[in-house]
């Protein structure tokens, strides 16, 4: 293949198309767990997270809560993914080797955020939310009292969430949706010093946490009597003006090295002895491979 700007307009279309439908067909689990929230600028102060709306009697006037003391910002980041072509095999006519590099480019930007969100989940321990305290904590200030929504511990982390609502535990920022970019001219200065062209996938994103209201954190032995604490304190969750807040766990999430913990207390219809699982199907099991 002679190399000129037309041959390479065509390699760069191949690619692009390949890319798309990667993107597209990958499957992605960041949904689950995150809400979708538009961002126009440098970042995105989500102050009304110090309210979860609900109704109740109106007597005299309206009453609006002061959400000053809450400042919980988001900063969209830069992510990029790149990889080089050869420009001998372009002109062998061997541009299909790159086909799967291409693909992975793809699947990479859709899972990307993915990693991101249930990276920030295993790291709700230590990382603050909207209220300053950790995201995971035995210390959330609801009307004057200390409420905690994590059953402490030291080994791999498991939780139960509240997924049945529009609001997540997590947010999923987006300022720019990921794009298939190159630097394929022949008179670029990679192609004249590195006999190759470039192509990427860039985006600008960023990802938080919501309301610490909907999640229960554990790094303690996924058990019975444990997953009970949880799904407890989580029903038990009241607002600032001492009404429930009607959470109730939906799912429990867990890495790997929780799977078969997860499957004994919520998919198995029957205990060890045969005694009948009060727990089978009362959350929904997710096996994560992001988490440990």
């Amino acid at each position: 293949m002679i190399i000129n700007q037309g041959a390479l307009t065509g390699i760069y279309g191949t690619f692009s198309t390949i890319f798309n439908q990667a993107l597209d067909k990958a499957e992605s689990m960041v949904d689950l767990i995150a809400m979708r929230a538009p961002s126009s600028g440098a970042f995105v102060d989500y102050t009304w997270l110090g309210s979860l709306p609900m109704m109740k009697e109106w007597l005299g006037e309206r009453v609006i809560k002061d959400l000053s003391a809450h400042h919980y910002i988001v900063r969209n980041k830069r992510f990029e993914a790149t990889v080089a072509v050869n420009a001998d095999h372009i002109e062998d006519d061997q541009v299909g080797i790159y086909a799967p590099m291409i693909a992975e480019l793809g699947r990479g930007a859709k899972i990307h955020p993915d990693i991101l969100a249930f990276a920030l989940l295993a790291a709700g321990f230590t990382t603050p939310c909207y209220d300053g305290q950790y995201f995971f904590d035995t210390d959330h200030p609801v009307n004057g009292v200390s409420v905690s929504n994590t059953g402490g511990g030291g080994g791999n982390p498991w939780f139960l969430l509240d997924l049945s609502r529009y609001i997540k535990p997590v947010i999923l920022q987006v300022r720019r949706p990921p794009r298939f970019v190159a630097q394929d001219r022949p008179t670029d200065d990679r192609a004249f010093m590195r006999n190759e062209y470039v192509y990427g996938v860039d985006d600008r994103k960023n990802v938080g946490f919501a309301l610490w209201q909907l999640a229960y954190g554990s790094k303690d032995t996924l058990s019975e009597a444990n997953y009970i604490a949880g799904g407890d304190a989580l029903t038990a969750l009241k607002n600032d003006e001492d009404v429930p807040l009607g959470i109730k766990a939906t799912h429990l999430i867990v890495g790997g090295t929780n799977r078969t913990a997860g499957m004994e207390l919520v998919e198995k219809m029957n205990k060890a002895g045969g005694e009948s699982n009060i727990w089978y199907k009362t959350t929904q099991l997710v096996v994560c491979p992001w988490l440990t």
